[in-house]
């Protein structure tokens, strides 16, 4: 399977020690170096949870601020009466309106990266659950995006406040920033994300929780993170 890659990933390979667990902020520095793409790439953790993902109590999803973002533009768009939307804007928003905005989902046009609605309009956005779900669009009070104060809402997107779920295989990935970003800034948001997923323990959960840790630039090869984080 190596041998099929490019040359640029196969010497990052060599230069990591596949038989040893390396520490947090050794792992991140280790997925820097082992960068092969020319722009700046992004440093993703991978956790896989020991959880049934099929349990409702089991299946985490929470939201969480960096504390220095991951260096992604997002694009916020609210649904909210015409008074809320120019709060909405005031605040940062990208795209904020009420009527103008359904006719948009009718036509199929989406360009945003998160969606922010008060309760009221949730029932409006029913109809297009196909459009959205698949992208994970809907809004949804668990990530924050249903809610009464829409200019909370759009700051804390704006700032870097991110929604991260457990999949089918019980691993949840999540982008900690970019290539660009300092080790320091990398690990600190790091430690933000597993603090936020071990308060997530399931009280039902029989057995370890999170059972293994890997970090690796987008393109890059994967690094063992020493599993302390129980």
């Amino acid at each position: 399977m190596l041998e099929r890659r490019g040359k640029k990933y196969q010497a990052a390979y060599k230069d990591i020690d596949h038989a040893k667990f390396y520490t947090l902020a050794e792992a991140i520095a280790l997925a820097v170096k082992t960068n092969p793409a020319k722009f700046a790439a992004t440093i993703e953790i991978h956790t896989r949870l020991g959880v049934d993902p099929r349990q409702a109590d089991q299946n985490i999803r929470t939201t969480l601020v960096l504390p220095h973002g991951n260096g992604k533009e997002v694009r916020v768009a609210v649904f909210a009466p015409e008074d809320e939307c120019k709060k909405a804007k005031a605040a940062g928003a990208d795209i904020a309106e009420d009527t103008e905005f359904i006719k948009q989902l009718e036509k199929g046009i989406i360009n945003f990266d998160i969606l922010i609605s008060t309760p009221a309009y949730m029932p409006k956005l029913g109809k297009f659950a196909r459009l959205l779900g698949p992208k994970g669009l809907m809004p949804n009070p668990k990530a924050g995006t249903v809610t009464a104060d829409i200019e909370k809402a759009v700051k804390e997107s704006k700032a870097g406040k991110i929604e991260y779920r457990v999949d089918k295989q019980a691993i949840v990935h999540l982008g900690l920033g970019k290539t660009n970003f300092t080790e320091a800034q990398l690990l600190k948001n790091a430690t933000a994300f597993l603090d936020s997923l071990k308060s997530m323990k399931p009280a039902s959960l029989k057995g370890q929780y999170i059972k293994s840790i890997f970090v690796s630039s987008t393109m890059g090869p994967s690094i063992a993170v020493e599993n302390i984080y129980n």
